[in-house]
């Protein structure tokens, strides 16, 4: 029996994988010679990137929230995440190259940090037994020659006589006394109490950028690293440079081919990192690609329009799509694609409305959405989709409020949140805002305790929003917030040690949200903190 037991988890070992750290972690059953197939017949992937091995695709979907299943592809390093469930009618598709690896335990939401607190009592009980004593009265009878007394005493009785005889006899009883032991037994009893109380988290200084900056961009790399590019001091920066988690430490990365600020920076599926518009006293055109394994910048194809205050969304084909901002001359609603395989950018269907600073997100169902902006008149209210299968876009439910930029953050529902920034008249908002792509409706979901603009928003591990910094439009700000999705309510979070807006920020693997730079209204900012 026991042998069998032995080998039953062995088996169980060698099928199950745990990948975990910092206390997120899942566990994934990994099939070779397997490859994923999705209960909808419609399903993606939803990131494909290029890994070096099998434990980086499956890092890759323990850092991916939405991330359910990874088919890793050995001869291309492709890795590729799904968001869709198995397919637990048909059998999963059979190919010798690939191994794919599905979630089938765990979390990526970890605790907060907690404090456990024993109290131990003890109760002292002592029994004793009575003790008893016993005693026998000794008996003695004596006669003489003239007369015989007998006497007999017993514990409660005498009795006397008196006889005549002529013999003397003398006898004495022996006495006897018994005692019981004393017993004196003592039990002792525990009680032991447990309470736990959640430990805020706080915010921490790190390393310092080697060059102050305000409207740079933040990247994730697959390897964990953040590559921050360009933005602007007082001059457009065209530095780059590469924060290492492990070490607390920036070092620079060679400069852009242009010095650019309020640009894009996407990752595409290969891994690599495409730079693209952004202004240098005009808004440029110019696109250049990051290569994290060479460490090296290359120049790509310009798009087909200068913008700058654009936005950028990659698709789960693979694909960068680039919308609106302002060329100079003109707000744009223009949109192009590029396409990493071959370096070149086409035109897609234009959005609907003109929009400069607009903000856009990828949907679960692989569709986008923009929301928002300035069309070089009015703050807009109103939010359109474009459909990557047909390279069109139509409009949907419009915002219960004009907001140029809100910042968006896709929930763990599937659901899209929306906060702050400045609206007709210029006015900052505190209201926040759920787009539900069920039904293409918004509805308002509570306000910020300050109205924000040039914020940040960041989804936590756990499905929480934190919400850092900004402008009031007077006063940049330190102060947070904490947006529940399961109750609705904010609450306040932990102050930051620095004001700060139009600052950087971005989750790293394990639930830690980093925000480097900015400016406090003052001077642009190099310091860069942890929550």
């Amino acid at each position: 029996m026991a042998s069998r037991r032995i080998c039953l988890w062995f088996v169980f070992m060698i099928f199950t994988q745990s990948v975990g750290e910092d206390m997120r972690s899942v566990q994934m059953s990994s099939m070779r010679g397997s490859k994923f197939q999705c209960a909808s017949p419609s399903c993606l992937p939803f990131v494909n990137l290029i890994t070096s091995t099998i434990m980086k695709c499956q890092m890759a979907c323990l850092a991916q929230i939405y991330c359910r299943a990874a088919s890793f592809h050995q001869s291309t390093s492709n890795c590729e995440l799904f968001t869709d469930m198995s397919n637990e009618i048909a059998n999963m598709a059979t190919d010798t190259d690939i191994t794919t690896m599905i979630v089938i335990a765990g979390t990526r939401s970890p605790p907060e940090p907690t404090t456990t607190s024993t109290t131990t009592s003890t109760t002292s009980t002592t029994t004793s037994s009575t003790l008893t004593t016993t005693s026998s009265t000794s008996t003695t009878t004596s006669s003489t020659s003239t007369s015989i007394t007998t006497s007999s005493t017993s514990t409660s009785t005498t009795t006397s006589s008196t006889t005549t005889s002529s013999t003397t006899t003398s006898s004495t009883s022996t006495s006897t006394t018994t005692s019981s032991t004393t017993t004196s037994s003592t039990s002792t009893t525990t009680s032991t109490s447990s309470s736990t109380t959640k430990t805020p988290r706080i915010w921490v200084t790190t390393g310092s950028l080697n060059t102050a900056r305000q409207y740079h961009t933040a990247t994730i790399l697959t390897n964990g690293k953040i590559l921050v590019t360009g933005g602007d001091n007082g001059i457009y920066l065209d530095s780059t440079e590469l924060y290492d988690p492990a070490s607390g430490i920036w070092t620079n990365v060679g400069a852009l081919n242009i010095a650019r600020r309020i640009h894009s920076a996407s990752i595409l599926a290969n891994g690599t990192v495409l730079v693209a518009g952004g202004q240098n006293s005009t808004p440029i055109n110019s696109a250049v690609l990051y290569n994290q394994v060479t460490n090296t910048w290359i120049v790509t194809g310009n798009m087909n329009s200068a913008r700058m205050s654009q936005a950028a969304v990659t698709l789960t084909n693979g694909k960068l799509l680039v919308i609106g901002g302002y060329d100079g001359s003109n707000f744009l609603n223009s949109a192009e694609l590029y396409d990493p395989s071959t370096g070149i950018w086409t035109s897609t269907g234009n959005m609907n409305s003109i929009r400069t600073n607009p903000a856009a997100v990828l949907l679960t169902n692989g569709k986008v959405l923009a929301m928002g902006g300035y069309d070089g008149s009015n703050y807009l209210n109103s939010a359109e989709l474009y459909d990557p299968s047909t390279g069109t876009w139509t409009t949907t439910g419009s915002m219960n409020a004009a907001r140029d930029p809100p910042t968006v953050s896709v929930l763990t529902n599937g659901k899209v949140l929306a906060t702050g920034g400045a609206s007709t008249g210029g006015v900052t908002l505190n209201s926040a805002e759920l787009y539900d792509p069920s039904t293409g409706a918004w509805t308002a979901s509570g306000s910020m305790s300050i109205a924000r603009a040039g914020h940040s928003a960041s989804l936590l591990a756990n499905g929480t929003v934190l919400v850092a910094g900004g402008y009031t439009g007077s006063t940049y700000l330190s102060t947070t917030e904490l947006y529940n999705p399961s109750t609705g309510l904010w609450t306040a979070g932990p102050s930051m040690h620095t004001a700060r807006g139009y600052h950087a920020a971005f989750a790293l693997l394990y639930g830690t949200v980093m925000l480097s730079g900015g400016t406090n209204g003052t001077s642009s900012l190099n310091s860069v903190e942890l929550y």
